[in-house]
């Protein structure tokens, strides 16, 4: 399948790019940016084409991946499935609950394969395990915390974002929590009920209530000191208690191929992928009403 890459920065350079040139069943045609000479300068190091259009680039492909921010990925992506590209997207897919709605509608009308990448749904020990405590099931709480110092101190390629620092922890971590517990405890229907409280720095603490009745309480912050990062999540029910696997540092580029193995499976005609643009689309949702429940940073 031939790729295209829409974007440049730290995500695309060291994951979705060497992952795409490693995997024996895809071919990256070329790379597109928001910025020409960073987009000549990725090219270069992939040892790929440099497109300055990028409706060029998406008649040369069959599917794109997006390392772009979620306020800019929703009209490439719609404008890619318009010209019959699958979507390999990065989460969240929008920043604005409308904007994942509208994606949604377009991937749809077009018929073209989708997988979101949340990398604890593709890293291999994370991915299992989640699938066992959903075929356990009978979960009557969970507790996630997902503290890291990205913007706290610790050295990082993503601390420069612009919109990491704009949107905060909830947008960029709260995906992969949710990814974790959506899956486990089912949807969070019954959006009135979601409590959420600011902490210091962009900490967000926030209370949701799920399908079957379980409530999972869940912590988010990029600010906190590298003394107090943490990623856990635990489970309880009538089993007992369960936690997520620690995470293996380095697994994004083996988790990206598997998201690629994925779309290839999705676009070949099988059957959606559990984390395709929908399920996106209401991570999407579900962070927006947490987020005005939160109310604005202080």
């Amino acid at each position: 399948m031939r790729f295209g890459l829409l974007g440049t920065g730290p995500w695309a350079r060291a994951t979705q790019g060497p992952a795409l040139i490693d995997h024996p069943d895809t071919e990256l045609v070329g790379v597109w940016g928001r910025r020409p000479e960073a987009a000549a300068e990725v090219a270069g190091e992939l040892g790929t084409t440099v497109f300055e259009d990028v409706d060029e680039l998406l008649a040369a492909c069959d599917a794109v991946t997006v390392a772009l921010p979620p306020h800019i990925q929703p009209d490439l992506a719609i404008r890619a499935a318009r010209a019959g590209c699958h979507l390999l997207l990065d989460k969240p897919v929008a920043s604005e609950a409308e904007d994942a709605r509208r994606l949604v509608a377009a991937v749809e009308e077009a018929g073209v394969a989708s997988v979101v990448f949340f990398t604890l749904r593709f890293a291999p020990r994370a991915a299992e395990w989640i699938a066992e405590q959903r075929e356990v099931g009978g979960w009557l709480t969970a507790r996630a915390q997902w503290l890291s110092a990205v913007l706290g101190g610790r050295e990082s390629a993503y601390s420069a974002s612009p919109w990491r620092r704009e949107r905060g922890a909830l947008w960029d971590v709260g995906p992969h929590v949710l990814s974790v517990l959506l899956p486990v405890l089912g949807d969070v229907t019954d959006t009135d009920r979601i409590a959420a409280v600011r902490g210091p720095g962009d900490t967000v603490n926030l209370l949701l209530p799920h399908v079957g009745g379980a409530v999972s309480t869940v912590t988010l912050s990029l600010t906190v000191p590298p003394e107090a990062a943490v990623v856990e999540a635990e489970l309880r029910g009538p089993t007992g208690a369960t936690r997520l696997p620690e995470r293996d540092r380095g697994v994004a580029p083996l988790a990206f191929g598997r998201a690629i193995d994925a779309l290839l499976e999705a676009a070949r005609g099988g059957e959606p992928h559990p984390c395709d643009v929908r399920f996106g689309a209401r991570v999407t949702e579900i962070l927006a009403v947490a987020e005005e429940r939160a109310g604005k940073r202080g």
